[in-house]
């Protein structure tokens, strides 16, 4: 594993890592990560997917993680930031790929942001999991107990008072720069999400994209449900796509969640379905390891 800052819009330093394949990389894969998670959760899955012969990039969106510098109260970025920084990242993979296929793994938030890509005509597929449109209407009915609560009250008054989201002291979702939550909970208070909230723009960015989208929906999911994967991926309205539900039966588990898909444990299960998903997008592309 190679650290790497990275210079995204506006001066903004992206903390990346790349995970070097033993040999020529078949393909290269950057890996999106979801709302207040940093990469390091990925960092069992990305090491796996490297040593099946990928060049892997992972990264913390900027005030995230080790992409996080100063006070969060004084940083300015939403979620268009976080796309730019998601596109810096695709950029210097490209660059060490050395003309292999490009797919990106988007898990939750991160199989949202990639219709507002720069590089989506670079993408050769994309692997979505445990991803929905967010709108609070689609949430799982545990989450939709709350959640216009946390959209109404909690989220305003915190953002007022502490001048960013307080995640951690709230135990809800991560801290987040104010832009961020603000711009998220715009989206996830509008049926067609971000593709509704934003308007034309970006809808047409996203009618724009181009590759091929296989979206996992959890039947366990504690926090997106069938619908909202659906409405999601209906945002890539040009993109060949589909939806795949997985149950915790089909790979003898008790649990999978909106987190579980990148635990260890499920190496040979849904870790290896992954890469036969990423070697189905153009496998005559791909370059023996």
């Amino acid at each position: 594993m190679q650290p790497c800052d990275l210079t995204s819009t506006g001066g903004a330093t992206i903390a990346s890592r790349f995970y070097e394949p033993p040999g020529r990389p078949r393909a290269a894969v950057v890996i999106g990560g979801a709302m207040g998670v940093k990469q390091d959760y990925y960092a069992a899955f990305a090491q796996w997917l490297a040593a099946q012969g990928y060049l892997v990039a992972s990264f913390d969106y900027r005030g995230m993680g080790d992409s996080r510098h100063g006070p969060l109260r004084e940083l300015r970025a939403d979620l268009f930031d976080w796309a730019a920084d998601f596109d810096t990242v695709i950029a210097a993979t490209l660059l060490r790929g050395g003309g292999a296929p490009l797919y990106l793994i988007g898990h939750s938030l991160g199989a949202q942001l990639p219709g507002l890509l720069t590089h989506r005509d670079r993408v050769a597929g994309m692997v979505s999991v445990a991803a929905g449109s967010g709108y609070w209407r689609d949430n799982a009915p545990q989450l939709k107990r709350m959640v216009l609560y946390f959209w109404h009250v909690l989220v305003p008054v915190a953002t007022k008072l502490f001048g960013y989201f307080p995640g951690r002291r709230l135990r809800k979702v991560g801290d987040l720069p104010v832009g961020v939550v603000l711009q998220w909970r715009k989206w996830c208070l509008n049926p067609r999400y971000h593709v509704g909230a934003e308007g034309t723009p970006v809808r047409e960015k996203f009618e724009g994209a181009r590759f091929p989208l296989v979206a996992l929906s959890i039947t366990d999911d504690e926090l997106m449900t069938e619908r909202g994967t659906h409405v999601l991926v209906d945002c890539y309205a040009n993109a060949p796509r589909r939806v795949e539900r997985i149950a915790p039966a089909d790979v003898h588990a008790r649990r999978i969640g909106h987190f579980g898909f990148f635990r260890e444990q499920f190496q040979t299960s849904l870790w290896q379905r992954t890469v036969l998903l990423l070697q189905g997008f153009q496998p005559s592309q791909e370059t023996a390891a």
